[in-house]
Order: C-alpha cells, then structure tokens, then sequence
C-alpha cells in the first residue's frame, strides 16, 4: 500500500469491463459476511445500478491494485422515494442515489472512502443525494452526517434487508428568487 490512490472514472458504458473487479472488492470487503443472503445478492445490485444509462462509478487503485469504489445513478423522476420523509419536499427534487461505497480493509481509515464518495458527486447536476445507511453501524451513519447528510426517515427495501436510515445531502445551494 502506497497511500498513492488513483481514481478513475467509469459510466453505464463500462460496466462490462468493471463488473468482475466491483464484485472482487465486495468480496474483499464483506469477506467475513459472505454467508448473508442479502451480501451474496451484490452482483445483481451490480447489474440493476449499472443497467441505469446515468451509472456513473468512481474506483480507487493503489500500484493498479483496485481498493474501493462508489457508484450510484440518477433516480428517475418520480422515483425520489425519500419524499416520503419529509414534511416539506424541496422545490427541486432532482436526486442522485448514491447505491454503494466500499473499500477494502487494508485501506480503510486513510481517506479514501472520502475520497471515493467526494468525486462520485463532483459535479453532478442533480440538487440532492440520497442513500441508505444501516443503523446496526453508527459510526457510518456519523460519517456521513460529517459528511454533510442528515437522516431523514427509515426504509427498508427488502423483505431480507435491513431497516435503513434515509440520508439526505444537498448538492447545490438553491437559488435565491
């Protein structure tokens, strides 16, 4: 480990080319979980978010070695579920979903989770982020709440998952009228 990480951007487009090394780092990371159900179920969260034409993924690689990476899409419209949390939806509701952030044990604790995460969201167009943490996992969720997201609500997606925190992030200031 150089502490020299590089990262590479990657859309819809690439997905084939990246697809094995996304589930080679989850294996890494979620090595001592690989008896879950819902763990072994990544590949097709692969292919549902990277099937998306908005898929956009960011990979960290150390020496070429891939350490971690973050990716979502755009939420479609009329898809922004996390609505339903809020008393007062903004105006613009336009969401990227952010879907996964991992990195490899060896290179957590360095910043590059951070990193990762910051230049997923770099530019985007859309005036909100939105994810799903697990409260089983406070740290986490403090993580990102200094990384600027609040929760909002709980959701569980899936019979089999767990009962989520909603996060909430602002990507852009809204414009004064």
């Amino acid at each position: 480990m150089t502490g020299d990480v590089v990262l590479r951007r990657y859309g819809h487009e690439d997905l084939a080319g990246i697809r094995q090394m996304l589930l080679d780092v989850h294996a890494d990371a979620y090595r001592d979980q690989l008896g879950d159900e819902f763990v072994q179920r990544f590949p097709w969260f692969v292919d549902h978010w990277g099937g998306h034409p908005g898929f956009a993924c960011v990979v960290g690689f150390d020496e070429g070695e891939p350490v971690g990476f973050a990716y979502g899409a755009p939420a479609g419209e009329g898809r922004e579920w996390w609505r339903e949390h809020l008393e007062v939806p903004p105006a613009d509701g336009s969401t990227f979903s952010v879907s996964e952030l991992m990195v490899r044990p060896r290179w957590r604790k360095t910043g590059t989770a951070h990193r990762l995460h910051e230049a997923l969201l770099e530019g985007r167009p859309e005036a909100l982020a939105v994810l799903l943490v697990d409260p089983g996992h406070p740290k986490v969720e403090a993580l990102y709440g200094r990384w600027g997201y609040r929760r909002v609500g709980f959701r569980q997606p899936f019979p089999d998952s767990p009962n989520y925190a909603v996060m909430v992030r602002e990507l852009r200031v809204p414009a004064v009228p």
